[in-house]
């Protein structure tokens, strides 16, 4: 805490405790992605990386599209001012995210091509790059797992090395993840992103 803020807390704590209190109220009337979204343009305000990723993250996973955080930034461009706009998607570009690429940040959902049937034998698991996005298939007989490759807590792109036989280990924070449900098991609380799939003639589809 500065010291300003300390100073304020002693000598007018009532006062500040009426509007913190007013703000967590407030706040009760928003729907969740207009909160996060007023909360990423706050932490961009303030050049917080570390509270701007978590925003985002938490954002995209309450149903916020990029092109809805986008905007956000553009339309706070009075308050915010061009500097910190480029500094926040100066962190977006380096966080790779593949929901932001100009590939996919328009583009409808559809069913894409991942790989051949015959390139993945039964119980293995493979990291494999489709354009834009990464993923992990498991296969088990004629069921597949298709799962984002980023970590739910801070989008991490999670390398194939970090899969050791059922278990996908995050190598940021350490969180861990069954392969066969996407289920977080250590560490974390929030699954891996699956995607829909699909097969089609010898080929496996997945929906996003």
């Amino acid at each position: 805490m500065s010291d300003a803020l300390d100073y304020l807390v002693k000598v007018r704590g009532d006062a500040l405790g009426h509007y913190f209190k007013f703000l967590k109220d407030a706040g009760k009337h928003l729907d969740p992605k207009t909160r996060d979204l007023i909360s990423i343009i706050t932490k961009v305000h303030a050049q917080t990386e570390g509270g701007f990723k978590q925003y985002l993250t938490r954002a995209l996973r309450e149903g916020c599209t990029p092109m809805e955080v986008i905007d956000a930034l553009l339309m706070a461009f009075p308050a915010l001012g061009l500097a910190k706009i480029v500094w926040a998607t100066e962190i977006l570009l380096e966080m790779d995210l593949p929901e932001f690429s100009p590939e996919l940040i328009n583009a409808k959902p559809e069913w894409r091509d991942v790989m051949a049937l015959a390139d993945i034998a039964d119980g293995e698991v493979k990291r494999v790059d489709c354009g834009a996005r990464s993923v992990f298939v498991y296969r088990a007989g004629e069921t597949f797992k298709v799962y984002d490759s980023h970590c739910p807590h801070q989008v991490t792109n999670i390398p194939h090395l970090a899969c050791e036989g059922k278990t996908l280990t995050c190598p940021k924070h350490h969180w861990k993840f069954d392969i066969t449900t996407g289920a977080c098991i250590e560490k974390g609380k929030h699954p891996l992103k699956e995607f829909a799939s699909k097969v089609e003639g010898g080929r496996l589809l997945a929906w996003w």
